[in-house]
């Protein structure tokens, strides 16, 4: 096998393994800021080219305790807080179900 096709079959083995690397996941939440309802916060890392917005609020719904609504309250960019290929933070709010 030539040196090319060992650097051809890795590249196509790390693509295939990063393919779960762009699904959202769970983060810290953003800080309310004040007045904000109290309740728990919870927050998803996605990339906004790869994941729907009914991925990341299914995402968000898991991370809320039973009987629990997630509601979108905030989105932003920081590096420092998702990676650079999720570069996306909801941060969302549950509230109880009514």
């Amino acid at each position: 096998m030539s040196h090319r096709q060992i650097v051809a079959a890795a590249l196509g083995l790390g693509l295939v393994a990063a393919c779960g690397a762009l699904d959202p996941f769970p983060t810290n939440p953003l800080a309310p800021p004040p007045g904000a309802p109290p309740g728990q916060r919870v927050a998803i890392c996605y990339n906004t080219l790869s994941a729907t917005l009914a991925e990341v609020e299914a995402a968000a719904q898991q991370e809320c305790p039973a009987n629990t609504v997630a509601e979108p309250t905030d989105t932003d960019y920081h590096v420092q807080t998702c990676p650079l290929l999720v570069p996306a933070r909801a941060t969302f709010l549950c509230t109880p179900k009514k």
